[in-house]
């Protein structure tokens, strides 16, 4: 039988490598489940309430928050365990993904904003030329009348 070893340096770099592999796998399932390019920019829709509730839903990032959470948790356990060699490139991914996440959620937020405030400004304008047109009319009879 094999004597195994425990040697603390050894188990320390596992562990390392580990924790490197565990942040950059869950960096890449964040990256995963963020929307496509082509699917926050194509539309079929017919209307722009139909193309905003498709960007909406386009806009969503699924688990990506949760992905980047677990790999922050990762790399603030690697960090302060003296664990990786390259601090900076891994905090700078993480970053770069937590910002396009932010972004995306901010874009999703506004969208909605949108999608609530379009069908009620139709309907405003709707109002308001109807209006204009019965006052248009109003006036034409009036001219006519006078006549």
């Amino acid at each position: 039988m094999g004597q195994t070893t425990f040697d603390d340096d050894e188990l320390f770099g596992e562990a390392a490598d580990e924790a490197r592999a565990d942040v950059e796998k869950h960096l890449r399932n964040a990256r995963a489940t963020l929307p496509t390019a082509d699917a926050v920019w194509d539309t079929d829709a017919d209307n722009v309430l139909g193309a905003l509730n498709g960007l909406r839903s386009a806009l969503d990032t699924g688990d990506a928050a949760e992905e980047l959470r677990q790999a922050k948790k990762s790399y603030v356990m690697g960090e302060r365990a003296g664990a990786f060699e390259d601090d900076d490139e891994l905090a700078t991914d993480i970053e770069e993904v937590a910002d396009l996440v932010g972004s995306i959620e901010d874009a999703h937020e506004q969208v909605g904003e949108l999608t609530s405030t379009v069908p009620g400004l139709r309907s405003q304008l709707e109002d308001a030329h109807a209006e204009g047109a019965e006052a248009g009319s109003d006036d034409a009879d009036g001219g006519e009348a006078e006549a």
